[in-house]
């Protein structure tokens, strides 16, 4: 009885390993989705100040190039956001997994 108590304390201690892990990774993603949500809103500002600025004084071949560039950035930038907050997601499921496992054994005892 001894060795099932300190093997199910083995196994418990090594689902809480893995939810901090997990835990952490949720945090980590979550702080670089923030990071390319600031930096897609400081492109879309350069969107919009291009696109005033080609209002005003017309459509220069250059300004017309800034304005590509900067919509290819922020398209980039969404996918990567859209790529971020599917690992989130993954990672969140896991976390579920895991406290959910953690859960049964609680209810074994």
């Amino acid at each position: 009885m001894t060795e099932d108590l300190v093997g199910q304390a083995s196994r418990r201690n090594a689902l809480l390993a893995r939810r901090l892990d997990l835990v952490a990774s949720v945090s980590a993603l979550t702080a670089e989705a923030l990071r390319l949500n600031q930096k897609r809103a400081g492109i879309e500002m350069d969107v919009l100040r291009l696109e005033l600025e080609i209002g005003r004084s017309g459509a220069s071949e250059q300004l017309v190039r800034d304005l590509h560039e900067a919509e290819q950035s922020a398209a980039a930038i969404m996918q990567a956001c859209t790529a971020c907050e599917d690992c989130i997601a993954a990672a969140e499921g896991d976390v579920d997994d895991v406290d959910r496992r953690l859960a049964a054994m609680a209810n074994e005892n």
